[in-house]
């Protein structure tokens, strides 16, 4: 067996169904098994992974690993000799022929594949995106609820970035543990030794040298700031070592809101190493792609602020064009009326809509009684709702304020975090300084909150 596996075709809806009926979603799997999404994205769609990470994941979800596992190369022709040997029989004889998986499908959940043929693009978004990464000392600020295709943009901006020969390294903010933001000195040192970790992932002898060469340089810190040393190690160590561009994803950024000992001060660092690419050479070096799910409803300097500066994109719904092309690649008949009906109830959102045109699609509802059970618990949507729900329950400022929303005839005006929170989970759109629920569905199921 080769050092990396996917699973076999037949097996993927079996996957989705363990995977939804053990956990909300693919970063709920993640966290309980502290890997990337992406990680688990890449197995749901049947993407070649590590055979360690493959294994845990079929032990989370109480699957024989061996019985779904096929090599890169194998092709999909001797599936069927394959015996169950753990609950997973050879054909899914739960389902009737009408809703067997159709080989075209894809369960919309988590970051979407650089292959996938359900990916709609935003015009002009990508292409701007694309032209302004090639750019020196290039930088992209993307906003948007959750679940509105950030981390998939993101995967084609780093792709560009590999096609033009940069390097290029993802930070995940949410994977940080929370004695990392206790104080600032203690933050840039995980944040430099996690740039460290991913650059040097193939690469053993160079990271532990860079490794080694920042425990040696930290002791700055303490005499010129943490800020000027994480800056100087950048310069001294770390360039020195690469060749081509940096491409420095950070996601998950509005994590930091939450502390501001270390907001200000990361993101007056960020606009600072910005702007020393326009007198220096070295720091043309480093393109900055930021992802954040909400305004930065904090307090930043204008001149501080990396949000205000290169290239800020946020995230539209889709518009009906985009809904009616999605439904004719999930071969259904669709036509101005059906796509109307449906942003009617959810909007343009992108995984209300996509989540919609699966179920449909694999013919397990009509748009009609999709339509009628959306807001309720017997309707598709009711791991997604209840998940906001408990949010709002564990954070009662959100809750009331979710309900004067829902139950008011005009726009409400609320305080700027708390707006700012319930943009964030996709649950109001702006009007002017006021908001009002993003779509239907979230006005008529919260309206008994």
């Amino acid at each position: 067996m080769p050092r990396s596996v996917r699973a076999k075709k037949k097996y993927q809806q079996k996957i989705l169904d363990r995977l939804h009926g053990q956990f909300y979603n693919q970063q709920d799997l993640a966290d309980h098994l502290v890997i990337s999404q992406s990680t688990v994205s890449k197995f749901v769609n049947l993407i070649p992974i590590d055979r360690s990470f493959f294994i845990n994941i079929c032990e989370a979800l109480g699957i024989e690993w061996r019985d779904i596992a096929a090599s890169p190369l194998d092709t999909e022709a001797d599936d069927e000799a394959i015996a169950d040997q753990n609950g997973i029989s050879s054909q899914p004889t739960s389902l009737t022929p009408s809703h067997l998986p159709s080989p075209h499908l894809e369960y919309p959940e988590g970051q979407m594949a650089l292959t996938s043929r359900f990916y709609i693009e935003r015009p002009p978004i990508e292409k701007d995106c694309f032209q302004q990464i090639s750019q020196p000392a290039a930088l992209i600020s993307i906003q948007a609820p959750q679940k509105m295709g950030k981390s998939s943009l993101l995967a084609r901006i780093i792709q560009q970035a590999k096609n033009q020969g940069d390097f290029t390294v993802i930070v995940n903010f949410q994977l940080a543990e929370e004695e990392f933001f206790t104080n600032l000195s203690k933050f840039l040192r995980w944040f430099c030794n996690s740039v460290i970790l991913e650059l040097t992932r193939d690469n053993q002898e160079l990271q532990i040298k860079l490794l080694k060469k920042l425990d040696e340089h930290w002791f700055l810190a303490e005499r010129i700031g943490s800020k000027i040393a994480c800056k100087d190690y950048f310069e001294r160590y770390l360039f020195s070592e690469i060749s081509q561009p940096l491409t420095l994803a950070l996601e998950k950024a509005d994590i930091l809101f939450e502390y501001p000992t270390i907001y200000r001060d990361f993101f007056g660092l960020l606009r600072s190493l910005h702007d020393e690419g326009r007198i220096r050479d070295i720091w043309q070096k480093l393109r900055l792609v930021i992802v954040h799910s909400t305004e930065a409803y904090v307090p930043l300097d204008i001149n501080q602020s990396p949000f205000n500066v290169g290239l800020p994109v946020e995230l539209p719904e889709f518009n009906s064009e985009q809904v009616l092309d999605l439904a004719q690649r999930h071969q259904l008949n669709w036509q101005d009326k059906e796509v109307q009906q449906l942003k009617d109830m959810v909007g343009g959102h992108p995984f209300l809509v996509r989540l919609a045109l699966y179920k449909i699609a694999r013919q397990e509802r009509t748009l009609a009684q999709l339509l009628q059970t959306a807001p309720t618990a017997a309707g598709i949507y009711s791991n997604h709702l209840h998940h906001l729900e408990s949010i709002l329950i564990q954070q009662p400022e959100l809750g009331a304020a979710i309900k004067e929303v829902v139950t008011a005839t005009t726009p409400v005006r609320l305080n700027t975090v708390v707006r700012s929170k319930l943009r964030a989970l996709g649950l109001v759109k702006l009007q002017g300084d006021e908001v009002t629920p993003s779509c239907e569905l979230y006005r008529k199921y919260f309206q008994n909150f």
